[in-house]
């Protein structure tokens, strides 16, 4: 049987550079008591390397304050045009200067030994934030960059964390995200 869980967030942005991103939200539907959303570094692949924050369910709410450190060197990359696999990017990809990035992608996961962190043995389910057709993406970059690729990608990224709203259609419009924008996150159960 399918359940299906969402989860919209609300976004709390700081516009500084290095800044720290809060995360909000509010659960709509059922999550065992045990459940946690966290906010994994990942590599340039996707995979998750460390838990930067995590939240449990409270009351049908949450909030994630992402930290305003780099994420840890192993889920770290020099940014160039050859490995660029962001959200709605396509050849050709030009990047204006050489950074160290990252990514942070959300998973949701039951702390089955209420220690309020991922253990190995704690499954985790990839969940993607959008606000309609548009997908949350959250990238860290060691300094300024700005990227452009095909049908008019184009993101602006201060050092630091930076959260932007990416919709594929015919062109690629990429926005950074604002401090009240609601995004969901559907999962199946």
């Amino acid at each position: 049987m399918n359940a299906r869980l969402l989860i919209p967030l609300a976004l709390g942005l700081l516009a500084a550079p290095a800044s720290a991103l809060t995360v909000r939200g509010v659960v709509q539907g059922s999550v065992a008591p045990e459940s946690r959303i966290g906010g994994f570094a990942v590599t340039p692949f996707g995979q998750p390397v460390q838990e930067l924050v995590s939240a449990a369910v409270d009351a049908g709410r949450f909030q994630l304050d992402l930290p305003d450190t780099a994420p840890p060197t192993r889920a770290q990359a020099v940014l160039t045009s050859q490995n660029v696999s962001w959200p709605g990017v396509i050849d050709p990809v030009q990047v204006s200067a050489a950074v160290q990035a990252g990514e942070l992608k959300f998973f949701v996961y039951r702390d089955q030994n209420g220690n309020a962190r991922h253990d190995d043995n704690e499954a985790l389910r990839e969940v993607a934030p959008m606000v309609a057709k548009t997908t949350l993406f959250i990238p860290w970059v060691s300094a300024d960059v700005t990227v452009t690729a095909n049908k008019g990608y184009q993101a602006t990224l201060k050092r630091g964390w930076n959260a932007f709203l990416v919709d594929v259609g015919r062109t690629v419009t990429v926005q950074q995200a604002s401090d009240t924008v609601m995004v969901t996150v559907s999962i199946q159960k």
